[in-house]
């Protein structure tokens, strides 16, 4: 069984759910013939490289909100984390552009480290609030994640290195639709978008290894109706109302 996951590092729905992911597959019984590989998708292909402000101004300027009411939704994203251990740092975050990031992702997978790389990203950001554009910094993430720092270096100062498979990572996106993310996509054939809950996750895992010898629709919704749509949409994370 194969999972496609497209996700950004800067989503705080994509780390939340990689994470309720891998508390279902903890307990799947054949979760050791279960690959995990994640998509490079970027929620704001134009954002800059870190300017300065912090995640609550960021998110106010953007979308016509006052820094209070931004703090208000970054505390009730912060308490979904929480909920699965995660450890959400917002007033130190430096939000940014990723494309580096991905391309490092990209390298990270050609070596073998495309798992732990992906999550030291995620952790980077949203725990250790670095600047995940900076060479230098991602250069040592790189090395945490058991990579060569000069070599991630000299491929994150060529341009071009990668360059390409991310963006064919996004082209099968649009390909598929996926506006907003995370977006799981379960050998090719099943779809679950958003942060579901892990029984989700953990249903969609059994009826697919059950029906996966049975002709089924190709992309079959199996976030389940009247499910949390926990993801982020062009830089948007919305929380879902407690009153669902």
């Amino acid at each position: 069984m194969k999972i496609e996951v497209w996700s950004d590092y800067v989503c705080p729905f994509c780390y939340i759910g990689k994470r309720r992911l891998e508390h279902a597959l903890a307990q799947f019984p054949y979760k050791d013939q279960v690959e995990v590989e994640f998509k490079s998708f970027e929620l704001d292909p134009n954002s800059p490289k870190y300017s300065g402000k912090n995640i609550h101004e960021a998110l106010a300027a953007k979308y016509g909100m006052s820094v209070e009411q931004a703090k208000k939704t970054n505390e009730g994203i912060g308490e979904h984390a929480a909920s699965v251990g995660l450890t959400f740092n917002f007033d130190d975050m430096k939000p940014t552009n990723t494309f580096d990031a991905h391309r490092l992702a990209k390298y990270a997978k050609a070596n073998g480290k495309e798992a732990v790389l992906t999550e030291k990203l995620l952790h980077a950001y949203f725990t250790e609030s670095k600047e995940i554009s900076g060479h230098d910094t991602l250069a040592d993430i790189a090395e945490e994640a058991g990579l060569d720092r000069q070599e991630a270096l000299n491929t994150l100062q060529d341009k071009n290195a990668f360059a390409n498979d991310v963006r064919i990572d996004e082209a099968i996106a649009q390909q598929y639709g996926i506006s907003g993310v995370p977006y799981f996509i379960i050998n090719q054939k099943y779809a679950i978008s958003g942060a579901q809950p892990p029984e989700t996750f953990a249903n969609a895992l059994q009826k697919v290894w059950e029906e996966e010898s049975a002709a089924a629709p190709k992309f079959q919704d199996l976030s389940g109706a009247g499910a949390e749509d926990a993801s982020c949409v062009d830089g948007n994370c919305a929380i879902p109302s407690k009153d669902k």
